[in-house]
């Protein structure tokens, strides 16, 4: 198992079944072992913390929790814990509880009085709920958010849903969440991100045949898979090699949309970026850029020339979806050239919905998600990984599901999750960058996967070094000089 492989909740509960049945640990051993790693996480994170809380559920992450508050008391910190239910009898969980007990260990009801700790820890559910929380045990979530001290959350944050990252109710913000098994794929992506603080992994000591056995249901992006995936240039290239991106958009009062997706392209590598816009912007194009070959174009009759000169295509930015929008759309998709197809390009699909061109990227943000599968935004956020799947089926193209987390899914299903970005990119503009990367990326020989993947990776990144200026107020173009060094590997380590 990888360091990068993500897994259901399903999956992460058969690792533990095979461990318990087919290689002889017992359930109680692999509570112990999570104990003694979160333990460990807690120590190492506050060091300086005299006395915890432990909130306990009647499940299993409630045993890993006693066994957390024993291991507490016998080291000489003044340890709690809260009992939301008591331990079915005869589980794992009750030896836990009475082997807190056992040391002298006290135990207070849900609704006690129970004064601050330095350190409180989530032990509720796990991966045990995929409801909004409620009773006892939603009114201790509210209390943890309301202290504001410091939360260790075992295995999964109580309240995030551990498969999808949903949060559909209140949800513990965490500190740090100490995780077991493997990796859970919920907590890569979604609200969970909001939720989960700095994430550890132990894997329990379980064998590793255990976890070959299984194929991961999506990888996290590494910054070393992404670097050998950049396409290299020879000593004697010329532009003709890297490829000729035309960028297609920018209607009426739109024109800075479509010139970031083509300097985009530039900063990241292609050899040749024309325009096709309306005629109005032509001017401040030359002037504020004029590598870019800008050209105004007022019908789908100017655009042909364009596009038998092109490689890859560029579509959406500004796009609209009036006459002129439609026109160009419809044409651009008929050329059969590779396209990235964003903004009112996806909002178009949505309505229309033609086969695509081969090797094509589909870039939308969870409301283009929702138009293009017929549904609202909240049913992309219960299931993203679903969600980008189903669009890259449907279409026959990669999807590039947008947000917090980024997915990039294949129509056979493969999905990768992008660790990189930040709030501060939360702007306009900043989708317009990654449609020229990723089509700058296409046109240097990449695969739409490939190209998806790295392009994804190089825009986030490029995100977080222009962030290092602060998040609020970063602007799209903050990013086109970090973009330039991460797609020749240049300072890329300080990029995560």
């Amino acid at each position: 198992m990888d360091d990068t492989d993500l897994f259901t909740v399903a999956q992460v509960r058969a690792f533990d079944r095979a461990a318990i049945e087919a290689r002889g640990i017992a359930g109680y051993t692999l509570m112990q072992r999570a104990a003694a790693f979160a333990w460990s996480r807690l120590r190492l994170r506050w060091p300086q913390a005299r006395r915890i809380v432990v909130i306990c559920g009647s499940g299993n992450n409630g045993g890993d929790g006693y066994v957390l508050a024993r291991l507490a008391r016998t080291e000489g910190l003044d340890a709690e814990v809260v009992a939301l239910a008591e331990p079915r009898a005869g589980s794992d969980a009750a030896r836990a509880y009475a082997d807190w007990a056992a040391v002298g260990g006290a135990t207070a009801p849900a609704d006690a009085s129970i004064a601050p700790a330095d350190v409180y820890v989530d032990a509720i559910f796990g991966t045990g709920l995929a409801r909004p929380p409620d009773g006892a045990a939603r009114a201790w979530i509210e209390r943890l958010d309301a202290a504001r001290n410091g939360v260790l959350a075992l295995d999964v944050p109580s309240g995030v849903d551990a498969d999808s990252g949903d949060v559909p109710g209140v949800a513990v913000r965490a500190t740090e969440t100490a995780s077991f098994v493997a990796h859970k794929r919920g907590l890569f992506t979604g609200a969970a991100l909001e939720y989960r603080g700095a994430l550890s992994l132990d894997a329990l000591e379980i064998p590793a045949p255990v976890f070959d056995a299984a194929r991961p249901d999506a990888r996290s992006l590494s910054a070393q898979d992404v670097e050998k995936r950049l396409p290299q240039r020879s000593k004697n290239a010329h532009k003709g090699n890297f490829g000729h991106v035309l960028a297609v958009g920018g209607d009426h009062g739109f024109g800075g949309a479509i010139r970031l997706a083509g300097e985009a392209a530039l900063r990241c590598g292609a050899g040749l970026v024309s325009i096709a816009t309306r005629a109005e912007h032509v001017v401040a194009l030359n002037a504020a850029r004029p590598e870019l070959m800008a050209h105004g174009v007022e019908g789908a009759q100017e655009l042909e020339g364009l596009l038998d000169r092109a490689s890859v295509v560029a579509l959406g930015p500004g796009l609209g979806q009036r006459a002129w929008g439609h026109a160009l759309w419809y044409a651009a998709l008929a050329s059969g050239k590779p396209s990235v197809i964003d903004a009112d390009g996806l909002n178009l699909l949505a309505r229309d919905r033609p086969a695509l061109p081969a090797h094509s990227v589909l870039t939308p943000h969870p409301g283009e998600a929702a138009r293009l599968l017929e549904v609202d935004a909240a049913a992309i956020a219960r299931d993203r990984y679903g969600a980008a799947r189903a669009i890259a089926a449907r279409n026959g193209a990669v999807c590039v599901l947008k947000g917090a987390g980024t997915l990039i899914a294949t129509p056979e299903g493969e999905v990768a999750v992008c660790p990189w970005g930040n709030p501060g990119m939360a702007s306009g503009g900043m989708g317009d960058l990654l449609t020229g990367v990723i089509a700058a990326l296409l046109a240097q020989g990449l695969g739409a996967w490939d190209a998806a993947c790295v392009g994804v990776a190089l825009h986030a990144r490029a995100g977080d070094l222009a962030a290092r200026a602060g998040q609020a107020g970063m602007i799209a173009s903050d990013l086109f000089v970090p973009l330039q060094r991460l797609r020749n590997a240049v300072g890329a380590d300080d990029a995560g």
